[in-house]
């Protein structure tokens, strides 16, 4: 599948860095879209839809995030995402090894495509961009 516009909901202005990087060092390209945390993302997502705008095909979202993490954007994401004019693939990024979040993001099977532990490697990216 060809990824153009890319949401990347995460607090950690590094990781936006590593991401760039990546994306450029790996011949990704793609159109992406930092915000530091779910509610800007959300807020975004809306105002798409709300101006008939193209959304994005993808998202790389932090679960540890302040004013609306990313267990509370996919709560959000629901009960939008039938307004939606295409799918878009979310995938986890997150620094927690825990198995609780783990399960908890298999709570989120019909939003989440996979889980990804930071730092998230080039061969990461290209699994995900299947480049």
């Amino acid at each position: 599948m060809k990824f153009n516009d890319v949401f990347v909901v995460d607090d950690d202005k590094v990781f936006h860095f590593i991401i760039k990087k990546l994306l450029m060092n790996n011949g990704i390209d793609v159109n992406p879209a930092f915000f530091e945390n779910g509610l800007l993302a959300i807020e975004r997502l809306k105002k798409k839809l709300e101006n008939g705008e193209s959304t994005p095909d993808l998202i790389l979202l932090d679960i540890n995030m302040p004013i609306l993490d990313g267990w509370q954007f996919l709560e959000e994401f629901k009960r939008i995402k039938n307004k939606l004019e295409k799918d878009i693939i979310i995938y986890i990024v997150s620094s927690s090894d825990d198995k609780a979040d783990k399960s908890k993001a298999k709570t989120f099977e019909d939003e989440v495509k996979n889980y990804y532990l930071k730092p998230m490697t080039a061969e990461d990216l290209r699994t995900i961009f299947a480049v």
